[in-house]
């Protein structure tokens, strides 16, 4: 895959100069630029973040915007192309002068800019961080648990909480994230003591038929299954179970699949399917943890998912930090704001959101249980709190 992105950056190369050439000055009594890169069309998209941290800065204009300075939010597709995702960077950071990133989402962005923004000297808070280098960047600073930590959580709740024994892994691999899924498992394994039972690391994305994966998986004597899917791949997989007649199964999947559509779809899911919600449950309407974030949400049209939370929240904890600076708000003064904020709690998250100066930033560790039972094509609770990974 990193092969396949080595044309695209070096049009990036070109990009970035082309970008530099042109990039003006930032007016400091004028508008406070922040920008986006986005999955907002292509294979795999993820609107929802951008529009709800633009939400969030509409709201706040509306109020009088930050020392009277209004938010002029540019958020910007990447199409799922690298080359596009180069783009956009250079035309947010180097064309139009933004102070930070706030709220993308993307599958290659941190990828493909990580670099870049250590270059220009400018911070992301991801809304959704997906690759390692949204974790592993000293200028990136996803509002999300990710899809690593996610996996440590669903395991350690199948072992701890739900007492499964024969638990195995399937695991989809794009790019360079094994090492990455191998640490969360490690992880888990070093906290209980325990071991996979079976370990598959071939499963293909957008595969055709995973009957062959799931004959395998059974035949190891799997009781329970770890999964990292997309929710297509998720449905093929279980109705591939279904087909075969596997019923004493129990799936461990991420925050990927957690969505009404998803439930909607399973109606037969073994002995059920669990995840470690990254954000307080969207499907708990009568919560008070999530009711700004919800109302504004309705009031914009913006679909209620885990998407639109991780932008609202990466647009809540920003404003916060430039509420509290003082003189000018540029990128510079901005990054230095970021790297010193104190820490900031939110009920819709189980782990305070600092930024700091840490080379990297994956330090939220906690999510809420949620199940799908089958024949109930709705999510339900499953825990009181948050399920924390020990700090070792």
């Amino acid at each position: 895959m990193m092969r396949k992105f080595l044309p695209a950056l070096a049009s990036a190369v070109l990009v970035t100069l082309v970008a530099a050439g042109c990039a003006g000055t930032a007016d400091p009594n004028g508008p406070i630029v922040v920008g986006s890169v986005n999955a907002l069309s292509g294979p795999a998209t993820f609107p929802e973040s951008s529009q709800a941290a633009k939400a969030v800065f509409d709201a706040a204009n509306a109020a009088g915007g930050v020392h009277g300075r209004k938010i002029e939010y540019h958020a910007i597709d990447d199409k799922g192309d690298p080359a596009a995702a180069a783009a956009a960077a250079r035309e947010i950071v180097g064309g139009d002068q933004a102070v930070a990133l706030v709220g993308s989402s993307s599958l290659i962005e941190c990828q493909i800019n990580a670099k870049y923004y250590q270059q220009e000297k400018v911070l992301s808070i991801s809304g959704i961080g997906v690759d390692p280098s949204c974790f592993t960047s000293p200028n990136i600073g996803p509002a999300n648990v990710g899809p690593f930590h996610d996996m440590t959580l669903t395991l350690l709740y199948g072992s701890e909480v739900l007492h499964l024994q024969d638990m195995c892994a399937l695991l989809e691999i794009a790019g360079n994230t094994l090492p990455y899924y191998r640490a969360a498992i490690d992880e888990w394994s070093k906290i209980t003591g325990k071991k996979l039972k079976y370990v598959d690391a071939t499963v293909p994305y957008n595969g055709s038929d995973y009957t062959p994966y799931i004959v395998k998986a059974r035949a190891a004597g799997c009781k329970a299954v770890t999964v990292n899917p997309v929710e297509p791949d998720s449905i093929g997989q279980l109705k591939a179970a279904q087909a075969q007649g596997w019923k004493d199964v129990t799936w461990l999947l991420l925050t990927s699949v957690y969505s009404e559509q998803y439930a909607k779809a399973v109606s037969d899911a073994g002995k059920g399917v669990y995840v470690p919600a990254e954000f307080y449950p969207f499907t708990d309407p009568s919560s008070p943890r999530t009711k700004e974030w919800r109302d504004l949400m309705t009031r914009n049209n913006i679909p209620l998912t885990s998407f639109s939370q991780g932008g609202y929240l990466a647009a809540k904890y920003f404003l916060q930090v430039l509420n509290g600076m003082q003189g000018d708000i540029t990128r510079e003064s901005v990054t230095k704001a970021l790297r010193e904020m104190k820490p900031i709690t939110d009920p819709m998250v189980g782990t305070p959101y600092v930024f700091g100066p840490g080379q990297t930033h994956h330090d939220n560790i906690a999510g809420w249980p949620v199940k799908l039972a089958t024949g109930t094509n709705r999510w339900e609770i499953s825990g009181t709190d948050w399920l924390r990974i020990p700090r070792r």
